[in-house]
């Protein structure tokens, strides 16, 4: 499937909501790519000015490669608690990235230094788990937080966590993605 079609949906799940007058023809879609009705995890990244804008995403697939696209976009662009909705004029400087990813696979380990020589940087991105509370970074975010130690303190930090998380044995899972521009 080509990644331009990726696109074209994710812009128009942004664009639809300034201009009633644009429409996501799904069942010409899914005619024309059935792969778009298999399950499918995704996050749409919005970057403006080299600065994130957005990201919402699902981390297992639960429903179709098109409507988690769909969703995930919109989200992105309205929904996303950390900024306010994305404007008409930042909707045409905005930079889109899709990540398709795979399925999460559990990570197991018996210290800190066993996980870090599981984790592969810049190839997994990873799921913390406990106590309820999940937080994750895609892989793209070892672009700025390269060293394990940067990379899972700031994922302990997103995720509320105490500092010494590791004492407690979370869940670590691990995913890889597919990344679309």
């Amino acid at each position: 499937m080509e990644n331009q079609i990726l696109l074209d949906i994710v812009k128009k799940s942004i664009e639809k909501k300034f201009d009633s007058n644009i429409k996501i023809d799904k069942e010409k879609l899914l005619s024309d790519f059935p792969k778009l009705q298999n399950p499918g995890a995704t996050f749409v990244t919005l970057n403006l000015d080299g600065e994130l804008r957005g990201c919402i995403g699902s981390l297992q697939a639960k429903r179709s490669l098109i409507d988690d696209l769909i969703s995930n976009a919109y989200a992105a662009a309205f929904e996303d608690p950390r900024f306010l909705e994305l404007t008409p004029s930042e909707f045409k400087k905005v930079d889109i990235e899709i990540s398709i990813l795979s399925s999460p696979v559990e990570v197991q380990y018996s210290d800190l230094n066993d996980l870090k020589s599981k984790i592969k940087p810049n190839i997994h991105g990873v799921i913390l788990e406990y106590n309820r509370k999940r937080s994750t970074f895609l892989p793209q975010v070892w672009e700025q937080l390269a060293t394990f130690e940067e990379f899972f303190s700031h994922l302990i930090y997103k995720g509320s966590f105490d500092d010494n998380l590791f004492d407690y044995n979370p869940k670590v899972f691990v995913y890889e993605v597919k990344k679309i521009k």
